[in-house]
């Protein structure tokens, strides 16, 4: 057999190794095909990764991989739970649309996330004045804090901007290349800003409703006060580490969930495990501090300002390291698999289809 033949036999085979494999390796529709099953039977809740486009990639990210990539984030099995592939790569694309948003579509969705989310000190201030005059007041405020999840669940499912949930999640497009982490510092002080300015608002008006319709009073307002200030900083840096942790967590559960029930009850669960703790959210933690700092009599500025910055760090420490980055690492070992079977199912086949031929 000449080298010329040999080579177009080779050639082939590998032509034939490769259709074999696009047709029995993925017993799915193609993207194309599943956007049109998605616009007809469910048009409300059409998957992220179905629109996945290389321009959505890095640069230095290789087209293998970019099919890779595509291959493992293909999720449209409805009777299974998402992937791990499937949630990270749609929580990249909904991080990289954030990214496209204009400055003052970014500020008015965080300021408003900062109005809603102190709907929950308010529920929880008004519960405490009600059960500490029946209840020790330390029973009271881990009664009250049940209620801790109705403004999460408000901003959550609103799609509010919240800055930690949006920690983790902005972080995805920066760690794999996409956005540069200067960009991503400008969003999060813009999230920062308009949660911090929408809650001291909140604090200003609404508290101070509370306040003239006797809901609670201002000893209530520094009891609560000094049920979160009252520990070292270090203490409420490790807090606010945790906290952060399980607000990325439950922005990893909100997108691997299908329904809105099932996200709402996921929020409630995590959301109410905070609250039930005493961790230390900047974002609520800001609006009970403020609360003190401008009706009561405990809170310094100095106290405030300190306290805000301590848990903002915490905050993003836990919802950066201890989600985004794991997480993604764990994607990226999921490519290489896939990348490492796709070139070993090829090649079992163009030995197979040598030794027919021969």
């Amino acid at each position: 057999m000449s080298q010329d033949t040999e080579h177009k036999s080779n050639s082939e085979a590998d032509k034939i190794a490769d259709k074999r494999l696009t047709d029995n390796s993925v017993n799915q529709p193609s993207i194309a095909e599943d956007k049109d099953v998605s616009k007809t039977e469910m048009p409300d809740d059409t998957d992220a990764t179905e629109s996945l486009e290389d321009e959505d990639f890095s640069e230095d990210i290789s087209e293998e991989d970019k099919e890779t990539i595509k291959k493992v984030a293909n999720d449209d099995n409805l009777s299974q739970a998402k992937s791990h592939a499937s949630i990270l790569v749609e929580q990249a694309m909904d991080a990289k649309e954030t990214f496209e948003r204009s400055l003052g579509s970014l500020f008015t969705s965080a300021f408003t996330a900062g109005l809603e989310i102190g709907i929950s000190f308010f529920m929880i201030l008004s519960a405490f004045a009600l059960l500490s005059g029946v209840l020790p007041s330390h029973y009271a405020i881990v009664l009250a804090s049940l209620l801790y999840p109705i403004g999460f669940i408000i901003v959550v499912i609103g799609q509010s901007l919240l800055f930690t949930e949006q920690t983790s999640l902005l972080s995805l497009p920066v760690l794999n290349g996409i956005e540069p982490l200067t960009k991503l510092l400008r969003l999060w002080g813009i999230v920062i800003a308009g949660n911090i300015v929408g809650g001291c608002l909140f604090a200003a008006l609404m508290i101070g409703l509370g306040l003239n319709m006797q809901l609670f009073s201002v000893s209530n307002i520094d009891a609560y006060a000094e049920h979160i200030l009252g520990f070292e900083w270090w203490v409420i840096f490790g807090s606010a580490v945790l906290a952060g942790w399980m607000m990325g967590m439950t922005a990893w559960l909100v997108t691997s969930a299908r329904d809105t029930l099932s996200r709402i009850v996921l929020v409630s669960i995590i959301t109410g495990s905070i609250g039930f703790l005493g961790l230390h959210h900047s974002i609520v933690g800001n609006i009970e501090i403020f609360s003190a700092l401008l009706y009561g009599n405990t809170v310094s500025l100095w106290n405030y300002l300190l306290f805000l910055v301590v848990i903002l760090v915490g905050n993003t420490v836990g919802g950066v390291v201890f989600v985004a980055v794991l997480k993604n690492r764990t994607f990226l070992f999921d490519v290489e698999k896939v990348k490492e079977q796709t070139a070993n199912d090829r090649a079992d086949a163009r030995k197979k289809i040598n030794g027919r031929r021969f």
